[in-house]
């Protein structure tokens, strides 16, 4: 009895993720990374960074997204990384899974000096909904720019309206 009352579960959980992501529709996402679970090649240093991405269903599945960010980083590097950006997400199968990627323009500041730089980014995780409209997702992402990469965990709660 459990197990088909879990099956159920899953199913309507499927069906209610299926409206959610039509054309038409608004997605905001914010996100933290972070919590030593990246790691910066550059810098040899775990950060903290939050990530705000927002944006519209283009057509069902691909959603178009603009993107925000902050990433705070230890130790003697101390740069702090401001960023802005362009992207779109895929979400496969209407369950929730996506690919996503994105543009960035990324301000580095070392205290002292400031650089420019752009970025390429990419993520893949999972859309867990906890109700109609507000979602948890969990995810892996990867940045590079012309000289560093980083790679790390995210969480951010996803909101769809």
């Amino acid at each position: 009895m459990k197990k088909f009352v879990l099956l159920f579960c899953l199913l309507a959980s499927v069906v209610s993720a299926h409206a959610q992501f039509e054309k038409g529709k608004w997605v905001i996402n914010p996100s933290v990374s972070g919590f030593g679970l990246s790691y910066d090649t550059g810098v040899d240093k775990a950060s903290f960074g939050l990530d705000v991405h927002g944006g519209a269903f283009v057509m069902d599945n691909l959603a178009l997204l603009i993107r925000g960010g902050l990433a705070l980083n230890e130790g003697d590097a101390d740069t702090d990384i401001y960023s802005l950006g362009v992207g779109g997400r895929y979400y496969f199968s209407k369950v929730g899974i996506f690919l996503g990627a994105n543009v960035n323009v990324d301000r580095w500041d070392w205290g002292e000096a400031d650089e420019t730089k752009f970025s390429f980014g990419m993520e893949a995780g999972y859309a867990f909904f906890l109700s109609r409209t507000v979602t948890l997702e969990p995810a892996v992402y990867w940045n590079v720019n012309n000289d560093r990469s980083k790679f790390g965990l995210k969480l951010g709660f996803g909101f769809y309206f």
